[in-house]
């Protein structure tokens, strides 16, 4: 097989594939937009004067933004045929980590490069031990999510790490808005332009589709799969960096419990959005969209005081169904 017969193999399976495939993105687009739009028509009309405020929409774009640069590198792991449930952990370990008082006393800079440092270099451990050790990502994963959480908490001892770094509090204030826009969603749209323009416009982002729908068929084509995977796992690490850096900002703290359950969430968003969790198909569009739709809703549920066990259950609900309505389009062909 050539890498061009590879590439006529997996351009179907991603964003820029074959017009069907295309119009099929679109409707699963559409279909996301339309349960935003239901959404927001609900918070409107339970909560008009807060949901609909100026405020509450910034606040909840600002929150899309954490969990939403997460899921950007979520979607290339899952479309590779991977999975990663350490980013939580690694946020955690990245967010407490740079906030130390060493690394204050370097300032705005300092925080952000070990912030991003720590990220990447956890994606390189799961990358390594993954496409080199031979070790199942759920495994490997798995054991960086529990090293990541307690050596969180072994450097924070419990505590949480106020952060005095000015030009990084400065940064969540409204004064610092762009056009009414916080600098954190000006960041996460930026990651999920990159993303999109790296998983279908690139080399890169080929050879991850052809990795995620048939690994043996993609090696004899010229790729080197275990690389490939290595570098998925450096750019999900490197997504998780960025988010740490953003959550500091907004809470203005780092916790050894930060980023909890992020790679639930993560995760949920992405298989809503589109992405198969078998791997050989992703859309960025998908999954943020489906960050949008899950923070959407825990805005609502907030708003109107409504327990959080029930909110679980409404997430819950919609992986299931997202899952069934994947399954059953594998069924007629469609993937």
């Amino acid at each position: 097989m050539t890498l061009s017969t590879a590439k006529n193999t997996e351009a179907p399976a991603g964003e820029g594939g074959r017009r069907p495939l295309g119009l099929r993105a679109d409707v699963r687009n559409l279909s996301l937009l339309g349960v935003l739009a239901v959404l927001i028509a609900v918070g409107g009309f339970t909560r008009p004067d807060e949901f609909l405020a100026t405020s509450n929409l910034q606040l909840v774009l600002t929150q899309a933004s954490v969990i939403g640069v997460v899921t950007v590198g979520m979607t290339f792991v899952i479309t590779s045929g991977g999975i990663d449930l350490s980013v939580g952990a690694i946020v955690a370990l990245a967010s407490v980590w740079a906030t130390t008082l060493a690394t204050q006393e370097y300032g705005f800079a300092g925080i952000l490069f070990t912030a991003v440092v720590v990220g990447v270099a956890c994606g390189l451990v799961n990358g390594l031990l993954i496409a080199y050790g031979g070790m199942v990502p759920f495994i490997a994963t798995l054991a960086m999510l529990a090293s990541a959480r307690g050596l969180a908490l072994q450097i924070t001892d419990g505590r949480t790490q106020i952060v005095t770094v000015e030009s990084v509090l400065d940064l969540g204030i409204p004064d610092a808005y762009v056009l009414g826009i916080p600098p954190l969603v000006l960041v996460f749209a930026a990651v999920t332009v990159a993303g999109w323009l790296i998983l279908n416009r690139t080399t890169f982002g080929r050879r991850t589709v052809a990795v995620g729908g048939n690994p043996e068929a993609a090696r004899l084509a010229g790729i080197d799969v275990r690389r490939q995977r290595l570098y998925l796992y450096l750019l999900s690490g490197l997504c998780c960096g960025i988010a740490a850096f953003l959550l500091i900002v907004l809470s203005g703290s780092g916790q050894n419990t930060n980023g909890n359950l992020y790679e639930l969430d993560a995760i949920a968003a992405a298989i809503i959005g589109g992405t198969l969790l078998s791997g050989g198909r992703g859309t960025i569009v998908g999954s943020v969209l489906g960050v949008l739709v899950f923070t959407t809703i825990t805005n609502i549920f907030a708003l109107n005081n409504l327990q959080s066990d029930v909110q679980q259950i409404a997430k819950g609900a919609i992986i299931v169904a997202a899952v069934l309505v994947q399954r059953r389009s594998m069924r007629h062909g469609e993937t």
